[in-house]
């Protein structure tokens, strides 16, 4: 997964979805302005090889958050703005910019926090963690998060073990017609 052809559709295709959507960049940030104050969300996700970096998105939830993943998050603190960035992955536009610094791929295994030590362990041991991280892939598309750590790594091992050029754009055509839904967040009963 890691060839210098990928890094330079990577680059070209994360470049070029920049300039295209600035606009909508535009919009959304104003737009998140209002919503949360602090439109854009930083936070530490693990990469290749363990590396730390930081994942950018626009902001779905309030400031406040705690820094856990989704699913253990109750729905109701998801603003409104953010369910729908979140249906529409716009909130992943962001990461465009993680593509174009050589952090993560358009394709390949999302990457988690570093307190997810059971998918750490899952994904180490099938040898996922020896590419970059992606902003969509197999387990994406077929609605496989990171509630179900054995099952995502297993997922993330067979879309490595398989990959080729076609599988690239598949995945990538599959995630902006809309095919996965993203990360569960728990129902707002909990």
């Amino acid at each position: 997964m890691q060839s210098s052809l990928y890094r330079v559709l990577d680059f070209s295709l994360a470049l070029c979805g920049l300039i295209f959507l600035s606009p909508v960049f535009v919009v959304v940030y104003l737009l998140g302005k209002r919503d949360t104050g602090q439109p854009i969300f930083r936070q530490e996700r693990v990469g290749r090889h363990q590396k730390p970096f930081t994942l950018v998105k626009f902001r779905t939830m309030p400031v406040e958050t705690a820094s856990v993943a989704t699913h253990l998050v109750d729905a109701s603190s998801v603003t409104k703005l953010g369910a729908f960035l979140r249906k529409t992955k716009l909130d992943e536009l962001p990461q465009l910019i993680n593509v174009v610094k050589g952090e993560m791929s358009l394709v390949g295994p999302r990457p988690c926090l570093f307190n997810q030590t059971e998918l750490i362990e899952a994904r180490q041991q099938r040898g996922v963690l020896n590419v970059l991280p992606g902003i969509t892939g197999l387990a994406q598309i077929n609605g496989v998060d990171m509630s179900t750590p054995a099952k995502l790594a297993e997922m993330d091992k067979e879309m490595i073990q398989t990959f080729n050029l076609k599988a690239y754009f598949a995945y990538i055509l599959q995630t902006a017609i809309g095919r996965g839904a993203g990360d569960r967040i728990k129902s707002g009963n909990s």
